[in-house]
């Protein structure tokens, strides 16, 4: 009888394997590497992801690495854009269509010239049926983002004499405080 109880138990408690994605009546949920909120933009660092998969490794991790500066991009540079329009609607410069568009390009290329110089956070590859699957989390620190541009302004003169280094700044943190407000 003990031994029946035993066996009972531990049957029971043992429960079977468990479903390693849950059903929602959705869908199966899904985890991606590299892709939790930890490789999200936040308030000190601009953040991509990507993914690749193809039948040859370097080719899949080009896709991936291509995906994730591509993502990382597209993020600095909305916010970028909603800053400078914040920015020029609320200084009133004289001629706002002129040093918004100077100021754009020269933010543009600066967002360029980083895009060299991320970071790989996260980096994960799997093989499976013959095709390689990468994914990978890229960074730009903001801090080093905005010293680029405000050192880029100091070069020139005529959007030097519209520009106000702290105002900028302050909304350049509220801004990247929202990007991190979405991502949670």
């Amino acid at each position: 009888f003990v031994g029946a109880i035993a066996f009972a138990v531990a049957l029971v408690s043992c429960g079977g394997s468990k479903p390693a994605v849950k059903d929602s009546g959705l869908g199966k949920e899904i985890s991606i590497p590299c892709s939790d909120a930890e490789f999200h933009s936040d308030q000190k660092f601009f953040r991509g992801t990507g993914t690749g998969t193809s039948q040859d490794m370097s080719t899949a991790k080009n896709k991936a690495s291509i995906d994730a500066n591509s993502n990382l991009a597209g993020s600095i540079n909305r916010t970028i854009k909603t800053v400078t329009d914040r920015y020029t609607n609320d200084r009133q410069i004289g001629e706002n269509s002129e040093f918004e568009q100077k100021f754009e390009q020269l933010t543009r290329d600066v967002v360029n010239q980083e895009l060299n110089n991320v970071s790989t956070i996260c980096s994960k590859s799997f093989t499976k049926d013959g095709k390689f699957s990468f994914y990978v989390a890229v960074e730009v620190a903001k801090d080093e983002l905005l010293n680029k541009i405000k050192d880029k302004i100091s070069k020139d003169q005529k959007l030097q004499l519209d520009y106000d280094k702290q105002k900028f700044e302050n909304i350049f943190n509220e801004e990247m405080g929202k990007l991190a407000g979405e991502q949670k």
